[in-house]
């Protein structure tokens, strides 16, 4: 009797370590599998296992609370894709766009120029899937901004304007737009504020020619991406999504104009009127081109490397008025530094025609100043 009952005790005591070492594994297991994914042990008292939760029954994760759906939400009907068609029925480009305001009968929509440049009908989009044929109201190249109006009656939102000014690096921002055409249209990316007034140069007219200060993020941009909004946390539009760098060794730098500059525009583009631009009356050759220095027949010291150079003067022009002259190598704009054609040109067209401003120049070693009244440029 007493070899009977020592016998189920050694089964008993068996039976014990085998379930206790399976007990053991799993609890090992578990362990590892919630460090390998981020995520808490629900087990845990730790602070961390409140915002953090694991729904182990059916392996799905909630991997954080916080979200940016609620912001999403407050502009994604408000976006829409744009069609640019090359005639009736034939699509040349797709982008982005997004409702900023409505009056009475009308609603009107933010774009790049290049998204519907040379267009012969433009279409919008919207979220429900509706097409709508627009009405392109004004464009500029150099803004690269346009201003589409379309019925009140067809429109389901509109985005709050906010301000990029009061932006901070690092900032939380998001983009909603169409990334490589309709298939992924409704796109939201989201990323920080990288960079502000980013100084980007772009070709226009010709190479290089043109600056544009813009705001950086890293946030997905892709080609369709072009004219969608770049928003902040609370679902306000602080830029309008305007390019990005497309290098084999570069990722995710994308760019978009403040949102700022774009409104301080935005009356001339609704009502159609041409954007008048101030000139100088000059040909112009940057300090590095030396192939077509030695054309014009000016030889520069080797010590200067950066600047515009005077090739020509317009007659009667506010040039001809001033103490300027051909070789001259113009160094400043009214204290802000020229390098090149394109950053004279930035710097230029933020004066208006009848404005006095300061030239700093460069004349057989010695820097001179003069004045020049602006003309209205007829280009």
């Amino acid at each position: 009797m007493q070899s009977r009952n020592n016998f189920n005790l050694v089964i008993y005591l068996f039976v014990a370590f085998i379930l206790g070492g399976l007990l053991m594994y799993l609890i090992a297991i578990n362990t590892d599998v919630f460090q390998s994914i981020g995520v808490s042990n629900p087990t845990s008292n730790s602070s961390n296992s409140t915002s953090n939760t694991c729904r182990a029954c059916s392996g799905t994760v909630i991997v954080k609370e916080g979200s940016l759906s609620a912001s999403v939400e407050k502009a994604y009907d408000a976006v829409m894709m744009v069609r640019n068609y090359k005639n009736a029925t034939t699509i040349q480009s797709t982008g982005s766009g997004f409702v900023y305001k409505t009056d009475s009968n009308y609603a009107y929509l933010m774009t790049n120029h290049h998204v519907i440049e040379g267009a012969a009908k433009v279409t919008l989009i919207t979220s429900k899937d509706k097409e709508i044929e627009g009405k392109v109201l004004g464009s500029d190249e150099y803004l690269d901004l346009a201003v589409v109006r379309l019925n009140k009656s067809d429109i389901i939102d509109t985005v709050k304007i906010g301000t990029s000014e009061n932006s901070k690096l690092g900032d939380i921002v998001f983009t909603i737009g169409s990334p490589l055409g309709y298939e992924y249209r409704g796109t939201v990316t989201d990323g920080i504020l990288s960079g502000k007034d980013r100084e980007v140069t772009v070709s226009l007219a010709t190479t290089n020619d043109w600056v544009m200060k813009v705001l950086q993020t890293n946030a997905a941009v892709n080609p369709g991406n072009s004219g969608g909004p770049l928003l902040n946390a609370s679902g306000e539009v602080i830029g309008i999504i305007s390019l990005k760098l497309v290098e084999t060794e570069v990722e995710n730098m994308g760019f978009a104009i403040p949102i700022e500059y774009a409104m301080s525009h935005i009356d001339s583009l609704e009502k159609g009127e041409a954007i008048v631009r101030p000139m100088l009356g000059i040909s112009m050759i940057n300090a590095t081109d030396t192939y077509s220095l030695y054309r014009n027949g000016i030889m520069l010291d080797k010590n200067i490397t950066s600047g515009v150079v005077v090739a020509e003067i317009t007659t009667n022009s506010s040039a001809s008025k001033s103490d300027l002259k051909k070789g001259d190598v113009i160094t400043k704009l009214n204290g802000e530094e020229t390098e090149n054609i394109a950053f004279l040109r930035y710097e230029l067209y933020k004066y208006k025609v009848g404005d006095t401003i300061t030239i700093t120049y460069l004349r057989d070693g010695k820097e001179k100043t003069t004045k020049v009244k602006l003309t209205e440029n007829k280009e």
